[in-house]
């Protein structure tokens, strides 16, 4: 058993919440029970999620998307009221970690990419209101052939890649931001990336990418997105004496 408000502050620290200015609360956003014994983890906050977590007997739940938004309404009414209602009844606390969790340099979504795909290195890529988030290196060997590094992508992720392949033959130099970041291929193109991978694609990028001839892979904003809370969920069980458990509520976005 842990105290709740112990957890949310090692959590503050070891994330570094206030080493970036993001575009939702990071940390606790509903308040449950101060002693916890059970947490569950996942990427996304949904009714579904936290009716799942209740079964479990869950004290907390700990996401990497909330559900408080800057520039929300606040008008706790249809879906909103039944989030909150379905965590207050039972009184569950919730945590949320957005960027800190996409940046962190160890149980981060893009650090954690960046060495399961094999790069080398591995150096800070992709800024964020001033601060980076993403991570970059080179892949091994004088590099590796589109059709098989994508195939790479996809096995690692375990999602369908929506793949524009613009670039060269053989790729070395990839650039890694999880999520819904797809504007920052701009900032690969900059860096003379081959090969840059995000979570999810806007119509503009096929024709920008086809002419900066960069590979651009769009492996899902879910399953790019899933490696940090898990990474999260392993390190809290290694370090407190609380049970902890991943609940996958996949999103094919």
């Amino acid at each position: 058993m842990v105290q709740r408000d112990d957890l949310i502050a090692y959590l503050a620290d070891f994330l570094k919440v206030e080493e970036i200015d993001d575009v939702c609360p990071n940390g606790l956003q509903v308040e449950g029970k101060r002693e916890v014994r059970k947490a569950v983890v996942s990427v996304s906050a949904s009714e579904e999620l936290f009716q799942r977590a209740r079964v479990t007997k869950a004290d907390m739940v700990i996401v990497h998307h909330g559900i408080i938004w800057k520039g929300g309404s606040g008008v706790v009414k249809g879906s909103y009221r039944k989030r909150i209602w379905a965590l207050l009844e039972p009184n569950i606390s919730l945590l949320a970690y957005h960027l800190p969790l996409d940046r962190h340099e160890s149980i981060g979504n893009n650090a954690l990419a960046a060495h399961g795909l094999g790069l080398h290195e591995v150096r800070p890529f992709g800024k964020y209101h001033g601060k980076i988030i993403g991570f970059a290196g080179m892949l091994p060997d004088g590099g590796m052939g589109g059709p098989q590094f994508f195939k790479k992508v996809e096995d690692f992720y375990g999602n369908k890649s929506l793949v524009f392949s613009f670039g060269p033959e053989r790729i070395e130099r990839v650039g890694i931001i999880s999520g819904g970041a797809q504007e920052d291929i701009h900032e690969a193109v900059s860096e003379k990336m081959h090969a840059f991978i995000t979570g999810e694609v806007s119509e503009y990028v096929m024709q920008l990418a086809k002419e900066e001839h960069i590979h651009f892979i769009a492996a899902g904003h879910y399953a790019t997105e899933r490696l940090g809370i898990k990474a999260l969920g392993a390190h809290l069980s290694e370090n407190f004496d609380i049970e902890v458990e991943y609940i996958d509520v996949p999103v094919p976005v």
